[in-house]
């Protein structure tokens, strides 16, 4: 459960996954919930949003753009960040677009809403729920970390969630990617 102030469990739970001194985007970032948190574990962050009003929520956070991300050019054309995140929001035609935003090495923290929310509450309509194994599916250039689907109470919502890594060529040791925060 989350409030309007604080960092979902899922973001909390695998922030310690992105590189230290980051470049983190979180797309539809609203009030900035998420620049907050991440700010305060020393990454430098970059959201954008189409309201007005969130972005002035945000102000004096770090790089804020105003942006129709459905209607208008993705305003980020080229970056790549050592993090994405991006929870509550769905955009299909955006989906690749945020998988190539994420640089070698960076992580993919994506959680949203699922087929079955529309039983108990909003969004209900199909456009803003995942069908079975989406995310997964559209995050296939990455390797997942940790991926779940599934009803969640308190709020009542039915979401996917996943937590996936670009990774970079490696000697022939696997990337170690802790499941739980902690010492290295």
């Amino acid at each position: 459960m989350h409030t309007e102030g604080s960092a979902s469990e899922w973001v909390r739970r695998w922030s310690h996954l992105i590189p230290p001194a980051s470049s983190v985007l979180d797309v539809a970032c609203g009030a900035g919930r998420h620049l907050r948190w991440l700010r305060g574990l020393g990454h430098r962050v970059v959201g954008v949003d189409r309201s007005a009003e969130a972005i002035a929520a945000c102000e004096g956070l770090g790089e804020l753009l105003l942006a129709d991300i459905e209607s208008g050019p993705w305003p980020l054309q080229g970056r790549t960040f050592g993090a994405v995140v991006v929870t509550n929001y769905l955009w299909r035609p955006l989906l690749p677009v945020i998988v190539q935003s994420v640089a070698p090495g960076g992580l993919l923290i994506y959680e949203t809403f699922a087929e079955g929310n529309e039983t108990v509450g909003r969004p209900a309509r199909p456009e803003f729920l995942l069908k079975p194994g989406e995310l997964l599916a559209a995050c296939a250039p990455l390797r997942t970390v940790a991926y779940e689907s599934g009803f969640l109470q308190n709020p009542e919502r039915f979401v996917q969630r996943i937590t996936a890594v670009r990774e970079h060529p490696h000697d022939g040791n696997p990337a170690r990617h802790r499941l739980v925060a902690g010492p290295s």
